[in-house]
């Protein structure tokens, strides 16, 4: 089903939700894994457990792959960014970004500029402030991305977090903070 948006004060009329094929409960599962499997990779290259990945409008085709890269480089800011390079807003209102964890509100806002029109999340935000604690290489901030999209004149579709894969996320994420030193 899809209607039409008017948006806050420009009046600009989107379509939501994004144009193409909502995802299957199964693809939104698999493309998590995905996501949280690139986490781990980027934590083999010494980098914090946050992987993203882009999915074309079909919901099949990975388009894009992502690894965190340090802090003001997140997986799926980068994602985004290199994503408005290589494709048109049009085409990516169409697509999906899976992310192992919520995007804080620098990635959220990001894939909001992006014209990415859903993201799909494991795991929140607050979980994983429990993961970190006040680790110093991640001061956690407490914005949800809902709030950062509720905040847009576009509406981009937000679903999470995904019970199915909340625990595996959290794992990895436990893993790798109880492994840093506090500095």
């Amino acid at each position: 089903m899809s209607l039409t948006v008017t948006s806050g004060s420009t009046g600009e009329v989107s379509a939501y939700p994004p144009q193409g094929l909502t995802p299957t409960h199964e693809q939104i599962v698999r493309h998590l894994r995905h996501s949280s499997a690139i986490a781990e990779r980027a934590t083999l290259m010494g980098h914090h457990p946050f992987g993203a990945i882009l999915v074309g409008p079909d919901q099949e085709t990975v388009l894009m792959e992502q690894g965190n890269v340090d802090t003001v480089n997140h997986a799926e800011s980068v994602l985004a960014r290199v994503a408005a390079l290589n494709f048109t807003p049009d085409y990516l209102w169409s697509c999906t970004l899976y992310t192992s964890v919520e995007p804080c509100c620098m990635c959220a806002g990001t894939a909001y500029w992006a014209n990415i029109g859903r993201v799909v999340f494991g795991m929140t935000e607050k979980r994983l402030l429990e993961a970190t604690g006040s680790h110093a290489e991640n001061p956690t901030m407490s914005v949800s991305s809902r709030y950062v999209f509720d905040h847009c004149q576009k509406q981009v579709e937000l679903i999470g977090p995904v019970e199915d894969v909340e625990e595996e996320v959290m794992r990895v994420q436990q893993a790798f903070w109880k492994s840093r030193v506090t500095p």
